[in-house]
């Protein structure tokens, strides 16, 4: 019988991930696109018909409202969701998924729209109600969450006995044109890039622990491969609270991503005037929230595809002990704006998260991947996504690296 697909969101994500679901039609099936804007999945629907010439469904949805995902996973009668919408309205899809007995993936945690910060508590914390109802929760199925993941798990399995220290490494080298913009919801960009940083290690005593930095504070020029040098600053990412479970014998993990001064320079003078606020303020009579506001200014990041020029480059480092000797490995994956826009209309960024998103699903509507209850990608084995990546437009690379 063919599968029924459901992804909700249709931003620059939710556009690849459709397009990709599309060219892997004989998996997915029939596919409904889904979110708040109507107009939006229509036109991608249209982009879908004209470059690839299969047809996708639409349909309107409020993914704050439990009862309204319930009512159009029941209408599609969909075999998967695939949440690519906002984090804030993760719990309530995952909710939707429960009650009607449908497998779950996302590729963000959970983050409060209160609140500026994000971990996967809440989400772990529905483990026995997938259980329960006897269905898959995917978390965090995109690059970084996601791909990193089975990257570590990859190197865990092939290359080391015990990992000791993994960096993951993000660089975007892409230039869009603008003075200032975000290659993702600029909300959730803006609050990740200006949160305080972190990362763990475990003391002398072998106690884990999470060392708070300032914004900014930590910075490594790294020398990324068909990139070359960039300066690189260790941020918090969600990604690491699953991987210091699940990795065996590590001491540290940290995140470093890329950013340029003009980037840097823009968003601290945001900061400055109050404009990264997630609070309330009133302005002439009406209640507004800084970042929304600014959001509303900043160019949508579905439309810098046809304007980004550049390369991706995401990967992990790697070190540890392989039959007693010491080893050191580097798995990265390098991917061209202009490239990814050709093929689905997107730039890098969008791609790189909606491919991973695909290939999760596909996994899953396989039975490749399979197993009641909330889990994160590097717990399932990652022979079968990296083949993947190498056919879905992800090819990747390792380096021994000297110690």
């Amino acid at each position: 019988m063919s599968k029924k697909t459901l992804i909700i969101g249709a931003g620059g994500v939710g556009n690849v991930v459709a397009f990709k679901c599309a060219m892997n039609n004989d998996t997915f099936g029939t596919i409904t696109l889904a979110s708040r804007t109507l107009s939006k999945c229509d036109e991608i629907a249209k982009n879908i018909k004209n470059k690839v010439g299969i047809t996708i469904q639409t349909a309107q949805v409020d993914a704050d409202d439990t009862a309204n995902v319930i009512r159009l996973i029941e209408q599609t009668q969909a075999d998967i969701v695939i949440n690519v919408a906002l984090p804030y309205q993760d719990l309530t899809i995952m909710d939707a998924c429960i009650a009607t007995k449908t497998p779950y993936l996302d590729t963000a945690n959970y983050e409060h729209p209160d609140t500026a910060k994000f971990e996967y508590k809440e989400q772990w914390a529905k483990d026995n109600a997938f259980k329960e109802a006897g269905i898959m929760g995917l978390l965090g199925s995109g690059f970084d969450p996601g791909a990193t993941n089975v990257f570590c798990a990859y190197a865990a399995k092939h290359y080391f006995d015990e990992i000791h220290t993994i960096d993951i490494l993000d660089c975007n080298a892409g230039d869009h044109g603008y003075p200032f913009a975000t290659n993702f919801n600029p909300e959730i960009n803006l609050r990740e890039v200006s949160a305080k940083g972190r990362y763990w290690q475990k003391d002398e005593n072998g106690e884990g622990q999470w060392i708070e930095t300032e914004p900014m504070e930590i910075m490594q020029v790294w020398d990324y491969p068909e990139v070359g040098p960039k300066d690189s600053y260790l941020l918090y990412h969600e990604e690491m609270e699953s991987l210091v479970k699940h990795i065996k014998g590590l001491k540290r993990i940290r995140f470093f991503m890329t950013f340029g001064q003009s980037y840097l320079m823009h968003m601290k003078c945001l900061e400055n005037v109050g404009m990264l606020g997630i609070k309330e303020v009133e302005h002439k009579g009406m209640k507004i929230v800084p970042i929304e506001f600014l959001s509303t200014l900043l160019p949508d990041p579905a439309s810098l595809g046809p304007r980004t020029k550049g390369k991706t480059n995401i990967g992990i480092v790697a070190e540890g002990i392989k039959d007693g000797k010491k080893r050191k490995i580097y798995i990265y994956q390098v991917k061209d704006h202009e490239e990814c826009y050709a093929e689905v209309m997107s730039q890098g960024v969008s791609y790189t998260t909606g491919v991973p998103a695909m290939i999760g699903a596909k996994l899953m509507l396989q039975g490749i991947w399979s197993g009641a209850g909330v889990w994160n990608m590097e717990q399932l084995d990652p022979d079968p996504f990296m083949e993947e990546m190498n056919t879905q437009g992800l090819p990747w690379n390792i380096k021994e690296m000297e110690i």
